[in-house]
C-alpha cells in the first residue's frame, strides 16, 4: 500500500481531506494533472480500500450534542461470542460514537455523546447498562474538548 502512496497521491488524498467535493478538474489542476489521471489515481485508491468513503461531517455542538462522557465497561464475559455479542449491542446506540476494545483494568471504552447529564443518564440507564455481558461501568465526563480532530494527515 505504501508504494501506491506516492507524492501525487499524497496530494490527491490530502485535497479530497480538505474538500471531498472538489471537482476532479480543480484537484487536476491543484496536483499539476490532467482531469483523466487523477480520476484514475482516485479509482485506484478506491478500489484498494484506501479512501474508503466520502460523507458529510457534522457538528456535534450545532445538533445540541454537547455533552461527552466516556464509560470504561467491564464484562462478565470476555470469551469471543460474548465480545461479538457486546460489540454488536454497542454498534447499536446511536449515542455511542466511539467503542474501543481496551487491554488493561476494563474490556472497553465507550465515547457518548448526548444532550446533557439528563440526556446521558437515559442512555446509561436505557441503553448502555441493557449490553449483553456488562458487568461494571464507571463513567468520566468531559468538561472540555482540548483537542478533537477528524483523520487528516498522510
Amino acid at each position: 500500500m505504501q508504494e501506491s502512496l506516492d507524492t501525487t497521491n499524497r496530494k490527491i488524498l490530502q485535497e479530497l481531506i480538505a474538500n471531498a467535493r472538489i471537482p476532479v478538474t480543480e484537484l487536476a489542476r491543484k496536483v499539476g494533472l490532467s482531469k483523466t489521471p487523477v480520476a484514475l489515481r482516485i479509482r485506484q485508491m478506491e478500489e484498494m480500500g484506501l479512501i474508503t468513503g466520502y460523507r458529510a461531517i457534522l457538528s456535534p455542538m450545532k445538533l445540541g450534542l454537547t455533552h461527552v462522557t466516556y464509560v470504561e465497561a467491564r464484562l462478565s464475559d470476555t470469551r469471543q461470542k460474548a465480545l461479538e455479542q457486546f460489540n454488536a449491542a454497542a454498534r447499536a446506540i446511536p449515542e455511542v460514537e466511539e467503542c474501543y476494545m481496551i487491554a488493561g483494568g476494563f474490556d472497553y471504552l465507550l465515547k457518548v455523546r448526548s444532550r446533557d447529564i439528563t440526556d446521558y443518564r437515559r442512555v446509561l440507564a436505557e441503553s448502555i447498562s441493557t449490553l449483553p455481558h456488562l458487568h461494571a461501568t464507571n463513567s468520566y465526563v468531559a468538561m472540555e474538548a482540548v483537542v478533537e480532530q477528524n483523520w487528516t494527515t498522510i
